[in-house]
């Protein structure tokens, strides 16, 4: 997991990820001052290294000299060997009422320089001839650039006096095929209820750095806004990548030609609730999708951390779905002995066969009973074949005290399609009323094709927790309360059939990338 320092104020922000001769470049937002752009790289996308920060604020008096946010970065099609960084400001002068879009350049990926504005309003409100400082000359300006970016009246709201009374302009994308070079935005038509204007805002590079206005490329009708837009290509298929405030998740549409309605899915949703501000990646496999993960809520600007990505394929149907980073494959230290199975609570009527294709039949025939492997054990990927024999319920326990059964319960229903990853324990001798602790992290949800079975992988590397039914993940989040103990499965008046089980030990993750700074 990628974050600020522990201790600090800080927190990231919205990420953007361009991989670029082996390395994967992470620029990202720091919360909540938003003064300046960092950098960091990775060769593998689980250890990162911090380098010299990208991009800062602007001199007072400049469009940027409030805040920026969120970042797009990719090669200059003008330029070839360089790469252009499109960013959010805000100006202290509008008291980041209003976002406008910038750009920044650079040759190496390191070294930026901020592009020429033409910025009406550049100067201080202070006389620049102070005592004891020389005069100074305004800020310097090009007439001709068309930076910084503003909304266009003509179709989106432009004015504080409209709509919410700030105005939304944030989250650029450039997207670029054989016809197309737009920048995206999260933007708002004009007319309509209030909270439902958010659309996808499209510009058109007319010329080398020139951005012209168009209609918004998709007004879903619904949301207050669509949060860092992402546009990409596969199999002829366009597929459009949004977060939504309301439910903090992450979602997409499609169509086969962008001037044709775009359409969604039933199942729409990339990432469960918590992961926010996707972002995808092309390298060498594909495209990945990145984002940032808030424990514990909605508050998405506290003690964010950026999980592994996920692999982002189509599937035959047209549909998108994420998958498990296949980099985890490296830090594989040894299969962990499945031959061996504990129940949990001897004086409960239960029984456990193990089968030689490396499974478990286990029942209990009235209340719940754990059967758990006798290692304990930290970070592991765990795979396996479930089949629920009957009604009753059933689940994967992990990091699990074996005498106080404090731990991980991954509550499984394998007939509707639901996961739940809930955090269950006790608090210290004393706490009366307050000694038992539950708290319910996510749910996620699947279209189970075969009602009652699943094959399942549960992956727990460092405080980051993900869970997979066949190879589309389900559940992602992070979460720090439990970091070793017993792992398992557990039955509540039921049979389950576990086949073909296999616990892969992982290395544990490492804050920063060491083995980068040692060559």
């Amino acid at each position: 997991m990628y974050s600020e320092s522990a201790g600090t104020r800080k927190t990231l922000g919205d990420v953007d990820v361009l991989y670029h001769d082996g390395i994967y470049h992470l620029f990202h937002l720091v919360l909540p001052n938003h003064d300046f752009i960092a950098h960091a790289v990775s060769n593998n996308c689980l250890q990162w290294r911090r380098v010299e920060n990208a991009l800062f604020l602007g001199d007072p008096g400049g469009w940027d000299d409030s805040m920026l946010w969120t970042i797009h970065v990719t090669p200059d099609p003008h330029k070839p060997g360089s790469w252009r960084m499109f960013y959010t400001g805000l100006s202290r002068r509008d008291q980041g009422s209003k976002q406008r879009i910038g750009m920044a350049v650079s040759d190496d990926l390191y070294d930026w320089t901020k592009a020429p504005v033409n910025w009406k309003d550049r100067r201080s409100p202070l006389p620049y001839d102070l005592p004891g400082r020389p005069p100074q000359p305004p800020f310097s300006y090009d007439p001709d650039s068309c930076f910084p970016l503003d909304p266009d009246p003509q179709y989106y709201e432009s004015d504080v006096c409209e709509g919410r009374h700030w105005i939304s302009w944030r989250d650029p994308f450039f997207y670029q095929d054989e016809e197309h070079r737009w920048l995206l935005a999260a933007g708002r038509i004009k007319d309509g209820p209030v909270v439902r204007r958010g659309c996808v805002a499209r510009m058109e590079e007319v010329a080398p750095n020139h951005f012209e206005a168009r209609p918004p490329l998709y007004h879903p009708g619904l949301y207050d806004d669509v949060e860092v837009p992402n546009l990409i290509k596969i199999d002829g298929e366009y597929y459009l990548i949004g977060s939504l405030r309301e439910d903090a998740k992450i979602r997409y549409w499609h169509t086969r030609d962008v001037d044709a309605p775009w359409r969604s899915y039933a199942d729409n949703v990339l990432l469960a609730s918590g992961n926010y501000a996707g972002r995808v990646c092309a390298d060498d496999e594909g495209y990945l999708l990145f984002s940032f993960f808030t424990p514990g809520g909605v508050d998405r600007v506290t003690f964010n951390l950026m999980p592994p990505p996920k692999r982002l394929v189509r599937r035959p149907t047209g549909h998108l779905e994420v998958r498990s980073f296949e980099r985890f494959d490296e830090f594989v230290d040894g299969k962990i002995d499945t031959s061996q199975v504990q129940v949990l609570d001897a004086g409960r009527e239960s029984n456990v066969e193990c089968r030689q294709s490396g499974g478990l039949m286990c029942e209990c025939l009235s209340g719940f009973q754990g059967f758990v492997l006798p290692q304990n054990v930290g970070c592991f990927r765990l795979d396996a074949e479930l089949e629920m024999l009957d009604s009753g319920k059933c689940g994967i326990l992990f990091r699990i005290d074996r005498d106080t059964r404090d731990g991980y319960y991954l509550s499984l229903d394998l007939f509707k399609g639901v996961a739940q990853f809930r955090s269950w324990g006790s608090n210290g001798e004393g706490s009366g009323e307050e000694m038992m602790r539950f708290d319910s992290l996510q749910s996620g949800y699947w279209q189970n094709e075969t009602p009652g079975k699943a094959k399942v992988r549960l992956l727990a590397f460092g405080s980051y927790l993900e869970f997979s039914i066949g190879d589309k993940v389900v559940l992602s989040l992070a979460d720090k309360a439990f970091s070793k103990g017993a792992v398992g499965f557990y039955i509540e008046s039921g049979q389950l059939l576990v086949d073909h089980l296999r616990v892969d030990k992982l290395t544990p993750p490492l804050q920063t990338d060491e083995h980068l700074a040692n060559g």
